[in-house]
């Protein structure tokens, strides 16, 4: 018989002897089962001038944000907008494959544009820079693989609609809200407090909720939450089997067809980054149903039946047929062209496009529209090859050009906002020693007023700069998710008022 573990008397493991069952017990001692099970790997001895790099950290399951999250920092309301007061936030990320062997200050230099180095030094001294957890003093300190990388900065949101969210229908099961223009669904570029999930769980005590599916920022309407796993899963595979009827209504230019249109032209990405798609012969399939609903002698509203669910297909499929939504501000802008990207006729490079969409929205100060700012322009000259949701872990200022947060309702598999973005959460601001500033940035005392009194972070470049604010109606888009009907369920939302028949801008 040969030996191995067994349960003996003495409350621990025994060794059983090799030769027979009579064996005599060898030794006999009191041992934690686990330990002996998976005994603890010995650390590597160290080459003399190794650095040591301890092992990656498991990854915590299930829903990332909690009080502590909700807690970083308070909103304001002014002019009809709802406010960020600018808070410190660790992006925090592992040290990816491709640098490997490079130095911290090369990194730097090469991926993270948006600051220049004078920066990343100063916040080095500052004590905002981590490597495995101990500050980093040398820029020049080689990666290895398993690199846990930290930056604090001091991070600024882009204001939203003030706007409140209105909660249609909350049980056991599920909470399902009429979400308003310029949200987006869930944390994700430079948006994390003012999204649906933060302001539900700082202002309506809704935690640890599953997006079954998401809605374009710029589209409001029906938004459904999960508040188990199970019953997201269960929605989730309807939604998968298109077994999800779901209908919008829009605005669009012009006198849209009486009769019913269909569209299935197939949506190519063109970047994921500041959030444009197009109609392409090697795009992804697609199909949705148009029926109009009234005309005003200027405008019609049409009802909307997609029957999947492409990156801002509702968008790009009206543009295709001649009709973009009113106040779209990528789909129904001059930099399409004369014929604004009608029958698919752009004669643009998507280089040319995005340059061009961009130079349109600088020259009317509206970059906070596309969800941008120049500083992540120059970032994103430089990093063509981090295009990916996942970017939003790296150590410097996260992508904020990533306007894939929420498509028209979407919930594609290959991509994975939620599970890239929460991981970054931790505000852990020990090493700041900055409670002085902290105090002043988390004034709390009042819901509304100017934000001037807060004293300025001295790296912050944001804190350096005066953005003017988007109008309300800046932030309103002609696009609204009317109902959602399952197996066992249908949700309503109210018609928004520019849908109305008699409706005049």
């Amino acid at each position: 018989m040969s030996g191995g573990w067994a349960a003996g008397s003495c409350k621990g493991l025994f060794w059983k002897g090799r030769r027979g069952g009579s064996a005599a017990l060898r030794r006999c001692f009191p041992v934690n089962k686990e330990e002996a099970v998976s005994p603890a790997p010995k650390k590597r001895r160290l080459a003399a001038g190794e650095r040591y790099v301890p092992p990656p950290r498991k990854r915590s399951t299930g829903v990332s944000f909690g009080a502590a999250h909700f807690a970083e920092t308070s909103y304001y309301f002014e002019g009809g907008l709802r406010k960020v007061r600018p808070y410190y936030f660790d992006f925090r990320t592992y040290c990816k494959g491709r640098w490997v062997g490079r130095s911290l200050l090369h990194v730097f230099s090469t991926e993270f544009r948006a600051q220049p180095l004078a920066y990343y030094r100063a916040a080095a001294r500052a004590g905002r820079l981590r490597l495995n957890e101990e500050p980093v003093s040398d820029l020049d300190i080689v990666l290895k693989n398993n690199d846990f990388l930290r930056n604090t900065v001091h991070r600024h949101e882009p204001p939203v609609t003030a706007q409140p969210i209105q909660i249609l229908v909350e049980d056991e099961e599920v909470v399902v809200v009429d979400k308003p223009s310029s949200l987006p669904v869930h944390p994700c570029g430079r948006f994390r407090h003012n999204t649906v999930i933060f302001i539900l769980g700082k202002e309506h005590d809704l935690k640890e909720l599953h997006t079954i599916h998401r809605l374009d920022r710029m589209t409001s309407g029906v938004l459904m939450f999960a508040k188990t796993a199970e019953v997201s899963k269960r929605i989730d595979e309807q939604v998968r089997e298109r077994q999800l009827e779901k209908e919008y209504v829009c605005r669009v230019v012009g006198e849209f067809p009486e009769h019913e249109v269909v569209c299935e032209e197939p949506i190519l990405v063109v970047s994921y980054k500041v959030g444009v798609c197009r109609v392409d012969p090697k795009g992804k399939f697609c199909k949705t149903i148009f029926q109009r609903l009234s005309y005003n002698g200027k405008t019609s509203v049409v009802k909307c039946l997609p029957r999947t669910g492409r990156t801002h297909q509702i968008r790009v499929h009206l543009q295709y047929l001649g009709y973009p939504i009113v106040n779209d501000p990528i789909y129904n802008m001059e930099a399409w062209g004369p014929d604004r990207g009608k029958g698919g006729k752009i004669d643009k490079t998507d280089e040319e496009l995005l340059k061009a969409l961009v130079e349109e929205h600088r020259s009317k100060q509206s970059l906070d529209i596309l969800g941008i700012s120049e500083e992540d322009l120059n970032s994103s000259a430089e990093n063509k090859d981090c295009g990916n949701v996942s970017d939003c872990t790296k150590p410097a200022q996260a992508d904020p050009i990533n306007e894939n947060c929420p498509a028209e309702d979407t919930k594609d598999p290959e991509r994975n906002d939620i599970a890239a973005c929460p991981l970054n959460s931790d505000t852990n601001l020990e090493t700041l020693k900055k409670d002085k500033e902290l105090d002043s940035c988390e004034n709390q005392d009042g819901q509304t007023g100017e934000n001037s009194s807060e004293e300025k972070d001295p790296l912050c470049v944001e804190c350096k700069i005066t953005r003017r604010d988007p109008s309300p109606k800046e932030l309103v888009m002609y696009l609204h998710a009317l109902r959602y009907k399952g197996a066992e369920f249908e949700y309503c939302s109210k018609m928004p008022e520019w849908a109305m028949e008699d409706w005049e801008e």
